[in-house]
């Protein structure tokens, strides 16, 4: 809901950053990969509520997530970083939700797999509109330095952050939380569908 609010700001506070690394001959391929391998190490660190450490690996994948974009705008954007980009985050998301999981599974597990499967509902939404879109020459106007066709919604990434955020602060409200996270990524899923439904009725029948 505010990704495209705070991406422009994003862009140029991370920017002098991203030269800097391609000046040392960083590539943004290399950042995106560091940034998950960060990410991932919130698994076991969750499973052991470590949750401060956890939400230290969170954070700074999210910063590497920020750099490997503005790196790539000074590098040249290319189809491969923007595959890896999407495909890494989604992984990501769901590994972090895995964690908590592991961490009490007596009082997470069902929430952390209904919060999976709204997941599963955004992600396929956002990935099948992003298909049919590019076939078509859709742009997402709001979302112009994306490397696909971006379609916005209740739950983008700024609130999937602010959600693990709170987990790792308050981790014993993580049923809670899931749960009304999950609700709000359904009802991202149903306008999402709306959505593509809308657009792309042009086509005649078979």
């Amino acid at each position: 809901m505010f990704d495209a609010q705070l991406a422009p700001l994003a862009s140029r506070l991370l920017t002098p950053a991203a030269r800097l690394l391609t000046r040392l001959g960083l590539k943004a391929d290399q950042m995106t990969f560091a940034g998950f391998a960060i990410g991932a190490l919130a698994v076991p660190l969750l499973a052991v509520s470590l949750y401060g450490w956890a939400l230290a690996a969170i954070l700074l994948n999210r910063l590497c997530d920020g750099i490997d974009g503005a790196m790539a705008r000074v590098q040249g954007p290319t189809n491969r970083g923007a595959f890896l980009d999407i495909a890494l985050d989604f992984a990501f998301y769901g590994l972090v939700v895995l964690g908590f999981a592991l961490a009490d599974p007596t009082r997470n597990a069902l929430p952390a797999a209904l919060l999976l499967a709204a997941f599963i509902g955004t992600g396929s939404s956002f990935l099948a509109f992003a298909v049919i879109a590019e076939r078509m020459g859709v742009k997402a106007e709001a979302f112009p330095m994306k490397g696909i066709a971006y379609l916005g919604g209740l739950t983008e990434g700024t609130e999937t952050i602010a959600l693990f955020v709170l987990m790792c602060l308050f981790p014993a409200l993580f049923p809670v939380l899931a749960m009304i996270f999950a609700a709000l990524c359904l009802l991202t899923t149903v306008m999402r569908w709306r959505e593509g439904f809308r657009r792309f009725s042009t086509e005649p029948e078979a």
